[in-house]
């Protein structure tokens, strides 16, 4: 008996009736993440689309494949060579199976690189699958709705934007929050207006500010300490900075300490040229973050500080630390939480662009920025749909009025 014939023979007792009836979404979420739906439409007059909710979640993961294999590579080759450079022997489960594997922590070796990164990336994943996708589970054996495959696209951004030293638990209690308190409450995907994952990451950030504010080094060597590029230029200004982080490109590459994720700006970049390509991500948006962050980051430069290194980052380096790329590609481009006309995407991409430069120059307090400005967006985007939908009314009952 093939898959197939095992879905059809068991569907129904989780249909309408069956014994199973309450488990339905449950079925449905694994019936469906291995076929395709069977209620399509096959026939005019209805618009008829490949790109349906399942398609777009894939692409959105495809296209953080470069940063995921550039980001895994990046934490083992940070911790290998912290391990080297200090003198610190590795300890640990993961030590102990990188050893016993023959592998190693020699950071000229690419694969030890690679493989240390993922021991500490797929702990991380999986707690955020397992919390997560029980408590998607559960609301949706509640309402009796079907599991979206949006969690898949929201716990995999979620992993990505933590540090390979977060605890497990802080990674669970996170994800939690972000998909009860960003998501369910609101009736699910579809109809929050936060952005889940981040909405985890912020209750994390508040929450644990110690651990994951941004303003030191997350490299995955116990007792290895140091300071985010953001929090050298803030302290010390850009040369600086350059001398103790690294140069411009080694930025754009992505051979830094930072997020798994968004260290790479190139592999985030050539998964959002994807993502514009397919038109799964509104290029509207995209370019409205970079307008605001080149027009206010040109501003201050333009207007200088004695007392704030920060004024004279130009806006390629705002583009290249801490969060922004991945934020600007993958975050704030989600189509639920971002504004929905056209009109709307310039000035909401406009907004977070000059709120990220803010709050990084301006507000001593965040080194990063890219978060905080985002989430800003989220909660604006419904009243700059709102006006701009008004403005347009108005447009068009003065045409007719003449």
């Amino acid at each position: 008996m093939g898959v197939r014939d095992f879905f059809d023979r068991i569907e129904p007792d989780f249909e309408k009736g069956g014994k199973y009836e309450k488990y339905f979404p449950l079925y449905e979420m694994v019936e469906s993440f291995i076929y395709s739906p069977k209620t399509v439409t096959t026939a005019a007059p209805h618009a008829r689309s490949y790109v349906d909710m399942k398609r777009i979640m894939i692409y959105v993961v495809l296209a953080t494949i470069p940063a995921i294999f550039i980001g895994l590579w990046n934490v083992g080759y940070q911790a290998n060579a912290a391990l080297m450079t200090s003198g610190i022997e590795p300890s640990g489960w993961r030590a102990a199976i990188l050893s016993a594997l023959g592998i190693g922590f020699n950071p000229g070796n690419h694969f030890a690189n690679f493989m240390h990164g993922l021991m500490y990336f797929l702990p991380i994943y999986v707690v955020t699958l397992v919390a997560g996708g029980i408590c998607e589970v559960i609301f949706s054996i509640v309402r009796g709705h079907e599991v979206n495959e949006g969690f898949l696209v929201t716990s995999m951004l979620y992993a990505l934007i933590l540090p390979a030293t977060v605890p497990l638990w802080q990674v669970a209690l996170g994800i939690i929050f972000g998909v009860i308190i960003g998501k369910e409450v609101f009736g699910g995907t579809g109809k929050n207006f936060l952005n889940p994952a981040l909405t985890a990451r912020a209750f994390l950030y508040f929450a644990y500010p110690a651990q994951l504010s941004g303003d030191s080094v997350w490299i995955a060597v116990d007792g290895y300490t140091g300071a985010t590029s953001l929090a050298v230029a803030a302290a010390d200004g850009m040369s600086e900075m350059m001398a103790t982080t690294g140069s411009w490109w080694m930025h754009f590459w992505g051979f830094i300490p930072g997020s798994m994720g968004e260290v790479s700006t190139a592999a985030i970049l050539l998964g959002g040229l994807f993502l514009i390509a397919t038109k799964i991500v509104n290029w509207r948006i995209v370019a409205g973050v970079m307008v605001g962050t080149i027009a206010f980051s040109g501003l201050l430069n333009f207007v200088g500080s004695d007392s704030n290194p920060m004024f004279a980052m130009p806006w390629y380096w705002h583009l290249v630390v801490g969060g922004f790329a991945f934020g600007m590609i993958f975050m704030a481009t989600e189509p639920v939480s971002a504004s929905h006309t056209n009109t709307g995407r310039w000035i909401y991409g406009i907004l977070i662009g000059f709120m990220v430069v803010m709050i990084r120059v301006i507000n001593p307090a965040f080194p990063e920025g890219m978060m905080l400005a985002i989430l800003f967006g989220n909660v604006f985007a419904p009243l700059i749909d709102y006006f701009v939908v008004q403005a347009n009314i108005r447009r068009r009952a003065r045409r007719h009025a003449v």
